[in-house]
This record gives C-alpha cells, structure tokens and sequence, in this order.
C-alpha cells in the first residue's frame, strides 16, 4: 500500500514509525513532516491544513489510505474530500469530527447517549458566563467550545481565575474564534486516564490506555499545555474499568454517533476521571493523542496499518490487536518559554547518543534539519524521548538517561513523568 500520514509532529512522527514497519506497506510520505519523520518517510512541503493539495497529491501518487494526524484538518473535511476523490482515509468526516472541534456538541451528544460526565452549560454571552460561575462556585472549568491546540481548558481553584479565563477566551480570544463561547462544566475529582479506540462506525476496539501530563510544571503545576509526557499502561485504569467506560461511554456514543447519520470512523480518544462513581467522561478527540500515541505504539505487536485499514473497511468485529506486557513512557522535551512565546531556530546536539540508549526510541516534534545538518528546533514541543522497560521505573529510568544524553540548554523537560503511578 502506499500511504500518506497528514502532520509534523511527535505523533505523526510515531504513526510513520509504526506504519512503516508494516509488511503491507510499498510508499510512506508525511505531509509536512519533520527532520525525525524525514527518516522513515518522504517528507512533502504542503501543509496539514491545505486539503485540497493534499487530496491532489494523493490522487497524483496514486495514495491508497490518507492517515490524518491532528484534528485540523479532520475539522476540515480531509476525510470528506478523500472520500469525493475516493480515497481510503482514517479519521471521522467534518460532521463527526465536531466532537472534537465543538466541547458543547460532544456534551450534547453524551447526554442523548446516556454517557456519564460532568454537569455542564453553553454561554456565548461573557455576563452569562459569569453568573453562572458565581452560582456554581469553584473549582470549576472553563472550556473554549471550539479547537485551541489543547490550550483552550482552564481548571479554576477560584471564581475570579474563571472569570478571569472567560475574559481571556471570550472577551480577549486568545484561543481566536474557539472562544466564541464556553462550556462550563462542574470539576471532576480522581485521575485522568485517556481512552483509545479504533471505530469503523459500528465497532469499538479498544486500544491501550496512557495517561498524560498536561500541566508545564512538575507535581502538575502551571498553565496545561498540549501535554509533558504520558506513560501506559496507567495502573488506576484496570481491565474491569475499561470494560465499564467501553459498555457505558464510547460504544453508546459511536450508537448516537450512527443513530445521527454521522457515524464516526477513526480513533476516537475519550478523555476520563476515574472518580469514585466510577469513569467520567471529560471530553473526547477525534485522533490520537500527543504525546499519549509515541507511547502507545512502543507497546502495540500488531500491524498498526492493517489495524487502520480495518476501520476503514468496517472490519473491525473480526479484528483482534495484541500488546507488549513491557511499560512505556515519553518524556517532551519543549523549548524554554512553552507554552507562552519561545526562541525558535536553537540547534540540538547529540541526539544519536540519546538513541543509543537500550530501549529508547527519540521522536520528533517540532524540528527541521538544515543545509549542514544540523537539527534546529521550530516548535514549542520539540521531542519526544520515549522509552519502554519491564517496569514503568525502568522505562522512566531509560527515557530520562536518553534526555539527559542531549546538549540542548534551551530545552526543558518535566522531571516527574509517570509521577502517579511511581
């Protein structure tokens, strides 16, 4: 097959990774890609927002499946405009994909399907807003309804800092035209765990489960960012819990999903607390996550693409996945300044050193290679060292050794990653 993964960052970097190991694979291209996917794939200068190249690039090289990476394009129409060219793609179509790209739209739909969450209400007036959070008290949390890079939620101790966060969302649009409404929701208490599923618009496959770490700082500590680091699998999510958020949350979504004439086909990424009633669902993504993929496909035995190919086909009943019993952990390695304004163009050293370390696998996010060689970084998420082991303190063990291997002083990492569960 030839196949065209859609992104530049650590998690397309880990799909090319796993799909290019694959036997069923002819041609990989990455569109943009980075220095890092530049190694298992051929990298393709259109952006990860242009469908319409995107889609003629595809037909050009005669693409077989079009894998989406982030949510942009998705929210777009990628698979929509595939499926006009008749092109297999792995993602949910425009319509399906506002469970991501609208938090009101996904609350909507969990209550039609019965999915246990948060007590949650829609503004598009900031006053409203506001009186409803000086009724409700804090914590509470504040959602830019639309897409804001994983940066529009702000969990707030107090009622000033929510209103404060709807003044920033609503009224200065620091997240631009995702602000133009909220969705306030109560605070859940317990920990977070992410969800994965395969869907072809009928089935639910469960993947593995992580959990990330969104806030910047060590102890989760700071603004949240796009996430620090994941591990999997999470202790605190057994096998009897994910059968429960399975049975109670994704399976009777993916069935209001189809019963809306949207079915939904992709990865569908269910955001949980694990509370003391049992799992809540927070919010969904309709992709992988990042940094949650890197460690998810250090652990997966199978054909990742033949996985892709299934629900594309609505195959997924007969389909079956199997996992390493190993740990695995990413630790993001981001430019000093992330998630606000950081210095781009600042060279990464001794990157090779960091790979030659036994289990270690370096995943690129935001890099580009120059003229000499040298790997510059350009994002605010630069790497992803990952890292699998026995156990989870052996994986972390690895994953930081290789960090520490790197000669980038302006580049910062968590130092707890796994803190949970360790």
């Amino acid at each position: 097959m030839k196949v065209l993964v859609v992104g530049g960052g650590g998690r397309e970097h880990a799909l090319c990774w796993a799909i290019a190991a694959s036997p069923l694979l002819t041609r990989l291209w990455c569109a943009p890609g980075n220095a890092g996917i530049a190694d298992v794939a051929d990298c393709v200068p259109i952006g990860a927002e242009d469908v319409p190249a995107l889609v003629v690039f595809a037909q050009g090289q005669g693409v077989d499946l079009v894998v989406a990476g982030p949510e942009a394009p998705l929210a777009l129409g990628l698979a929509d405009a595939c499926a006009a060219a008749g092109i297999r793609c792995f993602g949910p179509t425009a319509a399906a994909a506002r469970l991501e790209a609208s938090k009101a739209f996904t609350r909507e739909v969990a209550t039609a399907a019965g999915a246990p969450g948060a007590r949650w209400a829609r503004f598009e007036d900031a006053d409203a807003a506001r009186a409803h959070i000086q009724a409700q008290g804090a914590p509470i949390v504040v959602k830019a309804d639309g897409l804001a890079a994983g940066k529009g939620v702000v969990v707030a101790q107090t009622v000033a800092e929510a209103e404060a966060a709807v003044a920033e969302i609503m009224e200065a649009r620091v997240h631009g035209a995702a602000g133009a409404s909220v969705v306030i929701e109560e605070c859940l208490v317990g920990e977070e765990v992410s969800l994965f599923a395969l869907c072809d618009g009928e089935t639910a496959l469960p993947l593995a489960a992580a959990q990330d770490h969104k806030r910047v700082g060590e102890g989760d500590t700071g603004p949240n960012t796009g996430g620090m680091g994941a591990y999997s699998p999470p202790p605190a999510f057994t096998d009897a819990l994910r059968d429960q958020a399975m049975a109670e949350i994704v399976r009777p979504v993916l069935a209001e999903m189809a019963r809306r004439g949207t079915p939904f086909r992709g990865v569908l990424f269910a955001g949980l607390m694990l509370t003391a009633e049992g799992p809540r669902l927070i919010e969904f993504n309709v992709r992988f996550g990042d940094p949650e993929c890197q460690a998810l496909v250090l652990r997966l035995r199978s054909d990742l693409l033949a996985a892709l190919v299934a629900a594309c086909d609505g195959e997924l009943r007969s389909f079956a996945l199997r996992w390493s019993a190993e740990h695995s952990i990413v630790v993001v390695m981001a430019a000093r300044g992330y998630p606000g304004g950081h210095a781009k163009g600042s060279v990464i050293r001794r990157l090779d050193r960091a790979a030659a370390v036994p289990g270690v696998q370096v995943f690129h996010a935001g890099t580009v290679r120059g003229a000499d060689g040298a790997v510059t970084a350009q994002g605010g998420r630069v790497l992803g060292i990952a890292a699998t082991g026995p156990t989870l303190r052996a994986a972390r063990d690895a994953a930081y050794a290789a960090v520490d291997a790197i000669d980038w002083p302006e580049g910062f990492c968590r130092r707890d990653i796994g803190w949970r569960a360790l």
